[in-house]
C-alpha cells in the first residue's frame, strides 16, 4: 500500500489546477486572468513541495478553448500568471500540459493517460511508477490509474467523495494540507 513514505526525490507530481491550485468556478470555466484565485497557501505549499520531486506537472482539461468561449491566448496568460506567482514564492512547475479536446474519448482528455505519456515524452526520466497525480475529482484519480501512478485525491470541491476508495491512494483536505503532511514526516 502506498504511503507518503515512499516519496524520494526522484519522484514527479503530477497536480491537476482548477480545485487544487485556484478556485473552480461553479459549473463553467475560468476564462481570463481575473477569473483565476489561487487557494490560501497554495503558492507556499508549492514552493516547499519544490525540492521534494524531480519534475512537477500540471495536467488540465480545457473545454473552454475547445468550444471558443477562451482563445489560446487568454489560457497561456493565466497559466503564466499563476508561474510567475509561483515563481515569485520559490517554486515552479517544469511543464503544463493541458487538453482542449470536446470529445471525452480523446486520448489526452483526463482520465484517458494521454498527458501523462506527453510528459514522460518530454521528460523521459519520469517513471509513472514512481509519481502521484494529485487532484480533486474522481476522474483526476481515473487518470492516475490508467497511467500507472498513485493517487492523491483532495476534497476541496468534492468532500462526497468517498473513502477509502479503489482509485485513492491518499486523502487530504487541499493541497498545502498533502504538503504539511509530507513536511511533517522530514521534522521540517
Amino acid at each position: 500500500m502506498f504511503q507518503l513514505e515512499h516519496i524520494t526525490k526522484d519522484w514527479t507530481l503530477f497536480l491537476d489546477r482548477d480545485g487544487v491550485i485556484n478556485h473552480e468556478k461553479n459549473n463553467d470555466y475560468i476564462l481570463h486572468k481575473g477569473e483565476f484565485h489561487f487557494y490560501d497557501g497554495v503558492v507556499n505549499a508549492l514552493a516547499y513541495l519544490r525540492p521534494l520531486f524531480r519534475y512537477i506537472v500540471l495536467v488540465t482539461n480545457q473545454k473552454g478553448v475547445g468550444k471558443g468561449l477562451m482563445r489560446l491566448e487568454d489560457l497561456q496568460e493565466i497559466h503564466s500568471h499563476m508561474n510567475l506567482e509561483i515563481e515569485k514564492a520559490g517554486g515552479s512547475i517544469d511543464k503544463i500540459y493541458f487538453c482542449s479536446d470536446l470529445s471525452d474519448d480523446s486520448p489526452n482528455r483526463k482520465p484517458n493517460p494521454g498527458m501523462a505519456f506527453q510528459a514522460q515524452q518530454d521528460f523521459p526520466d519520469i517513471d509513472l511508477s514512481k509519481s502521484i497525480m494529485l487532484g480533486n475529482r474522481p476522474s483526476d484519480m481515473r487518470f492516475g490509474r490508467n497511467a500507472g501512478m498513485h493517487t492523491v485525491f483532495v476534497a476541496t470541491t468534492h468532500p462526497e467523495v468517498a473513502f477509502p476508495h479503489p482509485d485513492i491512494d491518499l486523502r487530504f483536505s487541499n493541497l498545502p494540507a498533502f504538503a504539511e503532511a509530507l513536511s511533517n514526516l522530514r521534522g521540517l
